[in-house]
């Protein structure tokens, strides 16, 4: 693309452009290629988790030698499965389960995936094809809890407010498979995981909850985080805590010699992608961070104030310049709190169009990378100058929406919904704000 020094005419296809780039950046079909393994000597086993997994199954079908043994078995969320896949004689099979909390499907899949694992020999290789929503689809609950144990857990987890690191601390001592526990099942096959990070910090024993990694958490930390947000746990689940039968495998075991583990796509890496594209087209493009977490609304007032700044006074940048910013925010529900419709991504960006009031030349996208913001049909949503008075003369209460946890309903009404459907790849939120 040629550069140019004239600011986007459309700041909403300019923003959606670059939340298509960073999705772009993500996609397994263009970036597995080079941390594909060589086949070893003997069998490959392909299992994996997450909502990635397909497309990561299809590329590295496609990658990998015809001649050289290949099978296996992933699991993703339903609907997330690339159209025509799995292709007329793919070697990888795939099956679908539901996310964010788990059911009966992928309870089903995470057994045929502990099986597929167990009995193989040091000839041996198990490709893990990890990625963002394998916590909930990998669901074999360890011993004694039952899979509406899991189920109240995780629904828990969700409306607690507590951190994606917090969330899968939990999550892991409760399993049979994650935090270590699928590479120990596959012992002494070696272990190769291609994951694509969706976590800030880019931790592979938090990405799905490292099922192929040690874990430094343990039972006493999960017990602090059920404590800090006042979880109640099953019997069965306290008691495996207390005691320490749920520990995890921790680092330094020597079951995980010789595994390995390569990030083939990060939160960090699309956005950078997309503030190429923005500089492509004359706009300067500053990464906040790829980390950032928080109430979503908390979150998006210090992305206002920030833009405000740069539009108010030419601090700490001057225009015209997109801000662009990534981790995973948090949308908490108290006890008795309203449901609406929304995720955290347009969550974010009620809040922010509240802080804004209209504030001229500023625009924001937020969505997700994977195309689902919460559990609605949208990724995420746009904003500008006009969308306060907008709504007003639709009738819609911003705040109260907001209060209600209702951003969807709003920007549905609104027509400044982003909606992409899955986009078989996950390296969380994605947000920009443009001020021209």
């Amino acid at each position: 693309m040629t550069p140019t020094t004239t600011p986007p005419a459309d700041p909403r296809a300019f923003l959606r452009a670059l939340f298509d780039a960073a999705v772009a950046r993500a996609q397994p079909a263009q970036v597995l290629a080079p941390y594909l393994p060589a086949p070893p000597r003997g069998r490959t086993v392909v299992v994996g988790a997450g909502k990635a997994a397909a497309a990561m199954a299809a590329a590295v079908d496609a990658l990998w030698p015809a001649d050289a043994p290949l099978s296996g078995l992933v699991v993703t969320r339903y609907g997330h499965v690339p159209a025509g896949q799995p292709a007329p004689g793919a070697r990888i099979a795939v099956a679908e389960a539901a996310h964010p909390v788990p059911d009966a499907a992928g309870a089903q899949a995470a057994a045929r995936i502990a099986a597929l694992v167990q009995g193989l020999g040091p000839d041996d290789l198990v490709l893990a094809l990890i990625s963002g929503g394998g916590s909930a689809l990998l669901a074999q609950p360890a011993p004694g809890i039952t899979l509406a144990d899991k189920q109240a857990i995780n629904q828990a987890l969700l409306r607690s407010g507590a951190t994606i690191a917090e969330m899968n601390c939990v999550r892991k001592h409760l399993s049979a498979l994650k935090g270590g526990r699928l590479a120990r099942l596959a012992a002494p096959a070696r272990v190769a995981a291609l994951v694509i990070s969706d976590v800030p910090g880019d931790d592979p024993a938090v990405i799905a909850s490292g099922p192929t990694v040690p874990d430094a958490s343990t039972c006493a930390d999960a017990l602090a985080i059920c404590a800090r947000y006042q979880l109640a746990l099953p019997a069965a689940a306290l008691a495996g805590l207390q005691s320490g039968a749920f520990e995890t495998p921790k680092p330094g075991d020597p079951q995980f010699a010789g595994h390995t583990v390569a990030l083939i796509a990060t939160p960090q890496q699309s956005l950078e992608a997309a503030a190429a594209l923005a500089r492509a087209q004359g706009v300067a493009a500053h990464i906040l961070s790829d980390a950032i977490e928080g109430e979503s609304r908390e979150v998006a007032k210090v992305h206002a104030a920030l833009a405000l700044q740069v539009a108010q006074r030419g601090q700490p940048f001057a225009r015209p310049c997109v801000l662009l910013s990534g981790g995973e925010t948090t949308v908490t529900l108290g006890p008795g709190a309203a449901r609406g419709r929304g995720g955290r991504a347009s969550e974010f960006l009620l809040a922010c169009a509240l802080q804004l009031q209209g504030a001229p030349g500023i625009h924001g996208l937020a969505a997700d990378t994977d195309g689902i913001d919460g559990v609605e049909d949208n990724a995420g949503a746009l904003i500008g100058p006009d969308t306060l008075a907008r709504a007003q003369a639709r009738g819609l209460s911003a705040a109260q929406l907001l209060a209600q946890h209702d951003a969807y309903g709003f920007f549905a009404a609104l027509d400044d919904l982003v909606v992409t459907g899955p986009t078989h790849t996950n390296v969380n939120d994605f947000r920009a704000l443009y001020v021209a």
